[in-house]
C-alpha cells in the first residue's frame, strides 16, 4: 500500500547573531517578511517570516554549532537575488555561484524556481 499521507515543512528555526541584519537581509534579498515577533516589538527575541523561516536572536552565537545544512530558497529572478545578496558582503561557497553563507554562517543554496512554482507558492494557504 502507497503511503498516502502529504507533510509539508511548516517552518525552519535558526539561532542568528545579528536579528536586525537578518531580518533586512531576508526582506531585502528574498522578499520574505516579518509575520509574527516573540518578545519586544522594538528588540525581537525571536521573528517568523513569510516563507518558512523562524530567526532566533542569540548575540553570543559561535556560527556553526546547533545548524542545520543549509536552506533552499526558490527565486523568480536567479540573478537579480544573487547580485544583491552579494552586495550584502556575503560570502560565496565552492559548491558555487548560487550557494552563499551569511556573516553568522547560515548558509543557502538559491534556486531559479519555474514560473509554475512560484505561483504555486503564491497561492498556497497561509496560516
Amino acid at each position: 500500500m502507497a503511503y498516502e499521507k502529504r507533510a509539508y515543512l511548516d517552518h525552519m528555526a535558526f539561532y542568528v547573531k545579528d536579528l536586525d541584519w537578518s531580518i533586512a537581509f531576508f526582506r531585502d534579498v528574498f522578499g520574505m517578511t516579518v509575520t509574527r515577533v516573540a518578545g519586544n516589538p522594538e528588540k525581537p527575541d525571536q521573528v517568523w517570516l513569510s516563507g518558512g523561516l523562524q530567526l532566533v536572536s542569540d548575540p553570543a552565537f559561535a556560527a556553526g554549532e546547533g545548524r542545520s545544512a543549509h536552506l533552499g530558497i526558490n527565486v523568480e529572478d536567479l540573478d537579480a537575488c544573487l547580485a544583491e545578496a552579494y552586495a550584502r558582503g556575503v560570502k560565496e561557497l565552492p559548491k558555487g555561484h548560487n550557494w552563499i553563507e551569511l556573516p553568522d554562517g547560515l548558509q543557502i543554496e538559491v534556486m531559479a524556481a519555474p514560473a509554475a512554482k512560484m505561483d504555486w507558492y503564491d497561492a498556497a494557504p497561509k496560516a
